[in-house]
């Protein structure tokens, strides 16, 4: 649950209430009210307005920067590889090849002997 007075951004509009998305405000109360599906009441200072909201619409202001810094961050990425030609580099950034590289090196040096291969065929035989 975000506190009161944390500054919040507004990522989506699911009541069509004409909120302005992408524009800051800040958590004024919580409605506390079971039976309504509205979670926060917000103050947006540039509409000079409150809204009833629920807690999907609104996101943390410094989580919606982290992942606005993210996607930039991809996108120059994509441009200095096609820009340099590195091939490698753009298959890593769009398929996110670098976790999965180090994978298949942890897969490739536990590589059993035939003994133990052909006891743990049988063993799952078995079961």
């Amino acid at each position: 649950m975000l506190r009161l007075g944390e500054k919040i951004t507004i990522v989506e509009d699911t009541f069509e209430q004409n909120l302005p998305i992408g524009e800051h405000a800040y958590i004024i109360a919580y409605d506390r009210n079971p039976d309504n599906v509205f979670d926060y009441v917000i103050r947006i200072p540039f509409l000079n307005r409150n809204f009833f909201v629920p807690a999907e619409d609104i996101e943390l202001e410094s989580v919606v920067l982290k992942q606005e810094a993210e996607r930039i961050e991809r996108e120059a990425l994509i441009d200095f590889a096609l820009s340099t030609y590195n091939e490698k580099l753009f298959y890593q950034v769009m398929n996110g090849e670098l976790e999965s590289a180090e994978e298949e090196e942890e897969e490739t040096k536990e590589t059993l002997s035939q003994a133990d291969f052909i006891k743990q065929v049988n063993l799952r035989a078995w079961i």
